[in-house]
């Protein structure tokens, strides 16, 4: 059985058997001390060796100081190997950690605070390439307290770094290898006079330098990391890097570049987003620029009131919409009328009653113009008539009357026609009845075929008893919301934005189910539904921009949109809180002012 010296750990090899139960006195031959070796302590050491396989004691060698010699090489080289793992598992662990970050100022930082913390570095900044040049994107020094770039809200104000090789993080850039360096004030390879100069001003010691490449999975450069003065865990001691840690370092800077190289692409994505429902927008504002206006405006609303909603402590404390969130808030509000990019130019910009590519009413007005000219005409074959068989002034005195009361009625029905052409609140009862008589008088064109003054198409316009549209033409324009649930369907969108389709397509959506294109109530209707369909109704009641109406005062938006809310069709709670906050006001104070 393999015993232990007490005193200096040298290891021998002892017969159980010739252990007295007394006990006998054992002298070390290395340290020259005497230990007590007993049949119990023998067998505490057996039980030991039993329980732990993996410290099982090996003999290497009859040699007592030869034996102790390479057991102390194995342990060191066991302990190695150990640190050798835990720093591999936690590498492993760091490139998880980065691999689910998607904020690119967030992520930055954290590579440089996990490269330091992984070879006890004093400090580390790190480089992005930009075009031909390395700029700084984060700069840390424990020692000096310096933390800038990234959450810190500290801006770097170091110029970028120009790609020539006299430098040494533009060299590993260039070159794509790394540089260890022990002591930068001992080496020529390089030019450090930056690191030296700041050295001096600051009363800092510069020592060792490992900078790293950081490459994709392309095996792209896109940056740099540059740490500064390794520590001696123990005694603080700036120690040069280790070949260890330079491989493992290097390890850490690719699987930050490929984190890096993910953040951008999301960072790219959300722009390439954002640009795609700005074009959406464009594009319906180039078709109508009535319409464009109001995505832009509605979008500018929305994004107020969720702000107002996110600061509210009382009524909607509970509410809370994070910046994930508020950008699928947003992109829903660019792309809620999308739909519109399907609805005929002469539905959307309406602006009278008889409007379609044009104002109807010109036709309508020569028309009235032709049979004034032709009564004019039959009066005046009918004077000369008179004037032939004989002057008889009581007689023409007579046709002259009834003619002036003739042209007179044409002329009333004329301006009652363009009165009844323009959309008003509401079109009387009495003035759909006159339009009925109206369409009953005939005239006869030029083959001598008898026509109505107004044909069936045109009395259905005039007697619009709200605004401009027809019935089917109301079914037309809101058959723009299901356009833009189809459309956004059809986007395959990632999971922060899964809702979007969900949004938009609700913001023509009522309370009690009167709403379209899915007549959705209650709960059904999404909350950021529920707020586009409030912001959407105050943007068209107050547009200024709507050639079929004046935009209306903020009160009467008000009353209008409590009397929605009264009839079950909008959110009551909303509604209020939307006028108690001054939502609207707030909104034009931010965008409006700005022309935005």
């Amino acid at each position: 059985m393999r015993i232990v010296c007490t005193h200096c750990q040298t290891g021998y090899q002892v017969d159980i058997t010739e252990v007295k139960p007394e006990g006998i006195d054992f002298k070390c031959v290395k340290c020259q001390q005497f230990f007590l070796i007993t049949p119990q302590s023998i067998g505490h050491a057996r039980s030991r060796v039993l329980k732990n396989k993996d410290t099982k004691m090996i003999r290497f060698s009859d040699d007592d100081n030869l034996n102790t010699l390479l057991t102390s090489v194995v342990d060191d080289l066991k302990g190695y190997g150990d640190r050798l793992n835990n720093q591999l598992s936690k590498l492993s662990d760091i490139g998880i950690a980065l691999s689910g970050v998607t904020d690119l100022t967030v992520l930055l930082e954290m590579i440089v605070d996990q490269a330091r913390e992984f070879t006890n570095a004093d400090a580390g900044t790190l480089y992005l390439k930009e075009e031909n040049k390395l700029s700084f994107k984060i700069v840390q020094n424990e020692s000096l307290g310096i933390r800038m770039g990234g959450t810190s809200g500290k801006d770097i104000t170091f110029p970028p770094v120009e790609l020539k090789e006299s430098n040494v993080s533009a060299f590993v850039a260039i070159k794509g290898t790394s540089v260890n360096i022990p002591d930068v004030y001992e080496t020529d390879l390089f030019d450090f006079t930056g690191p030296k100069n700041f050295d001096k001003s600051s009363g800092y010691r510069s020592q060792s330098m490992l900078v790293v490449p950081m490459r994709n999975h392309e095996n792209d450069v896109i940056g740099v990391l540059q740490l500064l003065n390794a520590q001696n865990m123990k005694t603080n001691e700036v120690i040069p890097f280790s070949k260890d840690y330079e491989n493992l370092t290097e390890s850490l800077a690719s699987q930050a570049a490929v984190a890096v190289t993910n953040a951008q692409l999301v960072s790219e994505m959300g722009k390439l987003f954002d640009s795609f429902a700005e074009v959406m927008a464009t594009a319906i504002d180039e078709k109508s620029p009535v319409t464009g206006g109001h995505i832009r405006r509605v979008a500018n609303m929305t994004l107020t009131f969720a702000d107002i909603l996110n600061n509210n402590q009382d009524k909607y404390k509970d509410i809370s919409f994070n910046a994930e969130q508020m950008y699928e808030l947003k992109i829903a509000a660019w792309m809620h009328d999308i739909g519109k990019v399907t609805t005929p130019v002469e539905v959307v910009e309406k602006a009278k009653k008889l409007q379609t590519i044009f104002d109807r009413i010109e036709f309508v007005d020569l028309r009235i113009c032709f049979i004034i000219e032709q009564m004019d005409k039959s009066f005046l074959n009918e004077k000369i008539k008179i004037l032939q068989n004989g002057s008889d002034a009581k007689k023409i005195s007579t046709l002259e009357d009834e003619q002036k009361v003739k042209r007179q009625e044409l002329m009333d029905i004329r301006d009652f026609i363009n009165q009844c052409n323009n959309p008003g609140e509401f079109l009387e009862d009495e003035k759909i009845e006159r339009l009925e008589k109206i369409s009953k008088m005939t005239w006869t064109d030029f083959d001598g075929n008898e026509q109505p003054i107004l044909n069936d198409d045109e009395v259905l316009n005039l007697s619009i008893r709200r605004g401009s549209i027809t019935e089917s033409e109301r079914k037309k324009m809101q058959n723009h919301a299901a356009v833009t649930l189809k459309m956004l369907k059809k986007i395959p969108f990632t999971k922060k934005l899964k809702n979007i389709p969900l949004y938009a397509g609700a913001h023509h959506e009522f309370i009690n189910g009167g709403g379209y294109p899915l007549g959705l109530k209650g709960d059904e209707i999404p909350f950021e539904g529920k707020i586009m369909c409030v912001t959407d109704i105050a943007e068209a009641l107050t547009a200024s921009d709507r050639p079929y109406k004046k935009a209306m005062p903020l009160e009467v938006v008000y009353r209008i949109l409590r009397e929605m809310a009264d009839k079950g069709e909008l959110d009551k709670e909303l509604v209020e809180f939307f006028i108690s906050e001054e939502v609207f006001s707030k909104y034009k104070e931010k965008h409006e002012s700005n022309g935005n």
